[in-house]
């Protein structure tokens, strides 16, 4: 559950992805996903990069937060307070021009799925922002919802808290919110893009 499936498998699942109204490009590496994403947001582009090791990986969270050729909502929350400011926070943190996330699973019959300590991402991916961007790596497939939930909780929450005890010094993460991306309405035609990855990348 955690490795590159079959060109199959792979295949089958951008078919239902794309029956299911999201717009699928798969490329074979990091840097190739990086350009196609940076392809997809205009300079100057108001955009929020949601938290996650794929985009860390391939250096798109650091190109869209700190080049400073787009308008990161990131970095306008980073130099806010959380306490007197969090009202505000939570207003630009969900709605915006782009946001950019991976997801957590990928079922073979076209569903994003998604797991959330604070369910902060969750906004701006189901209706907040304008484009959603979803970066993610084939390894990510899965055959169902089901086996997309044991991924979460089996694969991806073990070292979510590893990163968080790191991170933050918080002795484990939480799966407290679950979401899960069933189609893109057709009245949002292209509203999110999935960009798949031929490699190992992220949790």
């Amino acid at each position: 559950m955690d490795s590159i499936p079959s060109s199959d498998v792979v295949n089958k699942a951008n078919e239902a992805l794309t029956a299911n109204g999201f717009v699928v490009t798969i490329v074979d590496n990091a840097e190739a996903a990086k350009l196609k994403a940076l392809e997809l947001i205009p300079e100057g582009s108001e955009v929020m990069t949601m938290t996650s090791k794929t985009l860390d990986d391939i250096g798109l969270a650091k190109e869209l937060n700190e080049s400073g050729k787009f308008n990161s909502v990131r970095t306008q929350m980073n130099a806010m307070d959380r306490v007197t400011q969090k009202r505000e926070m939570s207003k630009i943190g969900g709605v915006h021009e782009f946001a950019v996330v991976s997801s957590h699973a990928v079922t073979e019959d076209g569903k994003l799925i998604w797991a959330s300590n604070t369910g902060s991402q969750i906004p701006a991916i189901a209706y907040g922002a304008d484009k959603v961007i979803v970066v993610a790596s084939t390894k990510k497939i899965v055959k169902n919802i089901d086996d997309g939930l044991k991924r979460i909780y089996e694969t991806v929450l073990p070292k979510e808290s590893v990163r968080v005890q790191a991170a933050y010094g918080m002795p484990e993460s939480n799966v407290r919110e679950l979401f899960i991306l069933n189609n893109v309405s057709p009245m949002m035609p292209g509203r999110v893009q999935i960009i798949l990855i031929n490699e190992d990348l992220g949790f």
